[in-house]
């Protein structure tokens, strides 16, 4: 094993692969897991450094590691796949968006701005495009989806200019569905607080658009990467994400917080919380793997207003009871109950703004051209008689 120096408390990833004898991404892993504590290098925010004493521990720990396709096998829940990205990071208990702070950047910038940061490019414009009547703001934006799939090119082969000028397209097309908007262009922020009755609410919006647009390879991300690495349009990756996003354990989390604050309202919110935890084994709107410390999302929207006085008492009881302060998903919650919005506004809040990660990771996959092709390991034991050839 290479020596170090250990009044040195931060090492550099090469110094690090060189302790553990293993491949970058078994690194990056472990510091998702927590298990390895990391943080931008000063001199470059573009790489990290990591805690000294965790990469020696863990290297001594795995001397003699499992097979990889055992380790593989179970670090999928949250570790592998691991895949290289100049996107965006979560170091010592921070968000950052290509190097920068995402809640710095949530106090002044717009999500078209974050749009532009995220795909390296200039100025992104959100056009104004009819978007499909008759339906709820997820279904349209879904449709949208769907019928650009049909008629965009395919992403692989085509350039990078090309291709975010299309994602702005992309993002147009699902701003129609969950931020309509007839008239002049607005910043999306103020089509939503507007298109809502509620200007009021726009500065919040903001920050809430800013905060979630893009939190590493999460669910949806995976999803619109591993679309994108067929080698299909950007489209084809948004609605990917976009469908991701419906399931309850990822975008529809916010409801079990609804959930909760019915819960609080006629039996209090230590009560509520014990209830839930006793029927669910979980109350999914505190804490995060990611944040040992808190979610700095969650502190961050929840501190540019006030909320009512059960979402207050909620989480002054989850982080007393559980030891976890409140999540990005209760603060969603919490400023739709504020400000009086819609019951799929968390939801919408969350789509539109993820979006934009969404495209960033399909033009990163398409520009790193591989396909991501995992392996199955096969468990069944019993004999295949009288199973069909088809």
């Amino acid at each position: 094993m290479q020596s170090i120096n250990m009044n040195t408390l931060w090492i550099t990833a090469e110094q690090a692969l060189a302790l553990l004898g293993t491949k970058s991404q078994t690194l990056y892993a472990n510091v998702s897991r927590g298990r390895i504590r990391a943080k931008p290098d000063p001199a470059d925010p573009r790489r990290s450094l990591y805690q000294a004493d965790d990469v020696k521990r863990l290297a001594e720990r795995h001397a003699g590691r499992r097979q990889s396709a055992a380790v593989a096998a179970e670090a999928i829940r949250w570790g592998d796949p691991v895949l290289p990205t100049s996107i965006s990071t979560i170091s010592d208990g921070k968000l950052f968006y290509r190097g920068r702070d995402a809640v710095e950047l949530a106090g002044h910038a717009t999500l078209e701005e974050i749009a532009a940061l995220l795909w390296d490019t200039g100025e992104v414009r959100v056009g104004v495009v009819e978007g499909k009547g008759g339906v709820s703001r997820m279904a349209a934006a879904l449709m949208g989806l769907a019928a650009r799939v049909t008629t965009d090119l395919p992403a692989l082969g085509r350039s990078a200019a090309i291709l975010k000028a299309e994602a702005a397209g992309v993002l147009s097309t699902v701003a129609a569905g969950l931020a309509p908007w007839r008239g002049d262009p607005l910043p999306l922020h103020q089509r939503l607080a507007s298109g809502w009755q509620r200007p009021e609410a726009a500065e919040p919006i903001r920050k809430a658009l800013v905060l979630a647009a893009e939190h590493e390879l999460n669910v949806s991300a995976f999803a619109a990467r591993v679309t994108a690495s067929s080698g299909a349009a950007l489209s084809a990756a948004t609605l990917s994400g976009l469908a991701a996003l419906t399931g309850p354990r990822h975008g529809g989390a916010w409801l079990s917080v609804t959930r909760l604050t019915e819960q609080a309202a006629s039996l209090g919110a230590r009560e509520a919380i014990r209830a839930t935890l006793s029927s669910e084994g979980a109350v999914r709107a505190f804490g995060h793997r990611l944040y040992p410390q808190g979610d700095p999302r969650a502190r961050a929207l929840m501190a540019s207003f006030d909320a009512p006085a059960i979402y207050g008492s909620l989480a002054e009881a989850g982080e007393e009871l559980l030891g976890e302060p409140a999540n990005i998903d209760f603060a969603l919650a919490t400023l739709a109950a504020t400000f009086m919005l819609p019951e799929e506004a968390p939801l919408v809040i969350f789509a539109l703004s993820r979006t934009t990660g969404w495209l960033a990771h399909a033009m990163e996959q398409i520009e790193g051209g591989h396909l991501i092709r995992p392996r199955a390991r096969y468990t069944q034991t019993t004999g295949l008689s009288g199973a069909s050839d088809l």
